[in-house]
């Protein structure tokens, strides 16, 4: 998995256009305020250890959370760290799993939609733990 996080000021954005036709039509956009930004590509590789790489993720996204100060975390699929890539289905399945234990530790987490490329605004401050990347 490698995982960019960045922590935003405000994040914001607009699904424009679906890649993949397995998941739900979604037109509406999104905004959020005071929020880490967990841009994500889960691996080929991840697929052998699901249970693993998504405790990993939710440690990760926790640690960087507190880091800044916020308790509000948004998933975003990036499929653009890494030449390898998992399954869309196993990546959703993780992202959800992940989102529920997030939730259920007190977090306020969402999804941008999934199998969309998306217009997106990122306002994020020039601090050194505004930015953190994990690969494991």
């Amino acid at each position: 998995m490698k995982l960019l996080m960045i922590y935003c000021n405000r994040f914001a954005f607009n699904p424009v256009s679906k890649t993949l036709d397995d998941f739900p039509e979604i037109n509406e956009g999104g905004e959020y305020e005071n929020v880490l930004v967990a841009f994500i590509q889960t691996e080929a590789e991840d697929m052998e250890s699901a249970k693993a790489v998504e405790t990993k993720l939710v440690k990760n996204l926790k640690w960087a959370a507190k880091k800044n100060g916020t308790n509000s975390v948004v998933l975003h699929s990036f499929a653009h760290l890494s030449e390898s890539k998992a399954e869309p289905h196993f990546t959703k399945q993780l992202f959800d799993a992940a989102e529920k234990r997030m939730k259920n530790a007190g977090y306020l987490c969402s999804q941008t939609p999934f199998g969309y490329f998306l217009d997106i605004d990122v306002k994020a401050p020039g601090i050194s733990q505004a930015r953190i990347f994990k690969s494991f």
